[in-house]
């Protein structure tokens, strides 16, 4: 079992950057396929950006390209989202999740282990 801790959530203004952190509760952490979803209020969760276990490949949400950065410390069982140029539709709850296989996968069935959520709220 992985457990997974968010925090780093916040209200900004649209223009602005925040940094999401996700603690691990297992070394196994490092070499799993891991993520980032969000949820607005109404909507589905959706698929953000995730990385494999080795940190050779990511992908993002195509509107999110150029804005955000996943990255991940392995010594510290950590994984990140540096979110820049927020707009107001980035607004949602951002999930951590990760799988139990080194792949990144861009769709929320292929994780096993997710995170309680953080609060992003972007203000015009």
């Amino acid at each position: 079992q992985v457990q997974l801790v968010e925090s780093g959530g916040g209200l900004v203004q649209a223009g602005g950057s925040l940094r999401l952190s996700c603690a691990a509760s297992s070394r196994t952490f490092s070499t799993l396929g891991k993520g980032w979803f969000r949820q607005a209020p109404g909507k589905e969760r959706e698929f953000v950006a995730t990385i494999n276990g080795v940190g050779s490949t990511t992908y993002y949400k195509e509107s999110v390209k150029g804005r955000f950065t996943i990255s991940r410390d392995n010594a510290k069982n950590m994984l990140y989202l540096q979110m820049n140029s927020l707009k107001l539709e980035d607004a949602a709850v951002y999930y951590c999740a990760a799988r139990t296989t080194p792949a990144a996968k861009v769709t929320t069935k292929e994780y096993q282990y997710w995170g309680q959520g953080t609060q992003v709220t972007v203000s015009s």
